[in-house]
């Protein structure tokens, strides 16, 4: 699994930060990719990725900000280009159905694979196939969203020690055993496959916030999260105007993730003020607060390790 950032700039597009956008790619055998918000120029940053539109399955749209939603029209009418089959769903605040719907009948756009918008609320939890979304509420000065995405939890490790000492040689038989299956040897000895496996093993949890202000909202959402991804628009002498305009600072964001005891913090949607000579000092005031933070830049690509590897090797 892991991370790309298509845009990572706030407000406008800039020559090093496209508007905000960010992929998720889901581990096999899903294979698929998740958009979150898609601002302008969406569509060109997709084509220097390593993906393409008609990977993208789903869209979660944080609120309705023009650098998070008015990429999506064009996204839409290109990705008829690309696929027939694969079908798209939309999810986001009310209003999202209004915003896609007359884009698509004013500009005389057909979409040649089926297209379906929702519009949820906070506290909604949507269950696609077996991953788990939750969606909360944050501070922004319009209605705006956080996803939690949840990874279902995977089948314990096969112990075979304990089957070489029952002098079980590997082989096919081990694979029904690990599916939890009830085997009989060929010696008459019947065996429970549930017996030989461990506990199941967490699957990752990723969170990933649209703008928002410094809340309680943003603490509980991330609680214990594998990777949180905040807002930085301001740096730490700004507060008054992150408070005015309804964004964070690296400060704050980096207090959201010490609070919910994340373990990788990385910030996103910078103001087009800062120069990149500017981002190794946006970086430092955060890693102050908490170390363990990167700081995003268009079409970086953060690999999200499983739990049980975390540790192993450095995964960034």
């Amino acid at each position: 699994m892991y991370m790309y950032f298509l845009g990572t700039g706030a407000g406008k597009p800039s020559l090093k930060r496209n508007v905000t956008s960010i992929a998720l790619k889901l581990p096999a055998p899903k294979n698929e990719i998740w958009l979150f918000d898609c601002g302008e120029g969406t569509q060109h940053q997709i084509l220097a990725s390593p993906f393409g539109l008609h990977k993208v399955t789903n869209v979660f749209i944080s609120h309705l900000h023009g650098d998070h939603i008015f990429g999506l029209p064009g996204f839409l009418g290109s990705r008829s280009f690309s696929t027939e089959a694969t079908s798209l769903t939309i999810y986001g605040p009310p209003g999202i159905q209004d915003f896609v719907q007359i884009s698509l009948k004013i500009s005389g756009t057909y979409l040649r694979y089926p297209l379906e918008v929702h519009e949820v609320r906070p506290g909604d939890v949507l269950h696609l196939d077996s991953w788990t979304v939750k969606i909360g509420l944050l501070e922004h000065n319009l209605s705006s969203y956080g996803y939690r995405v949840e990874e279902p939890p995977r089948p314990g490790k096969l112990q075979v020690d304990k089957l070489a000492q029952l002098k079980i040689p590997p082989g096919p038989l081990y694979g029904r055993l690990k599916n939890c299956e009830t085997v009989i040897l060929d010696d008459g000895r019947t065996i429970n496959g549930s017996d030989f496996v461990g506990p199941s093993l967490p699957g990752r949890q990723i969170v990933i916030l649209g703008d928002t202000r410094y809340c309680q909202g943003a603490v509980e959402l991330a609680q214990e999260a594998d990777v949180l991804v905040h807002e930085a628009t301001f740096a730490h002498a700004l507060a008054q105007s992150a408070s005015d305009y309804g964004h964070s600072t690296t400060v704050q964001a980096a207090r959201v993730a010490q609070q919910a005891q994340v373990k990788q913090l990385i910030l996103t949607h910078l103001s087009s003020r800062y120069r990149p000579q500017d981002y190794g000092a946006l970086l430092a005031e955060a890693a102050q607060v908490f170390p363990s933070t990167i700081l995003a830049e268009d079409h970086l690509c953060v690999e999200i390790p499983r739990p049980e590897t975390r540790g192993k090797r450095n995964p960034y």
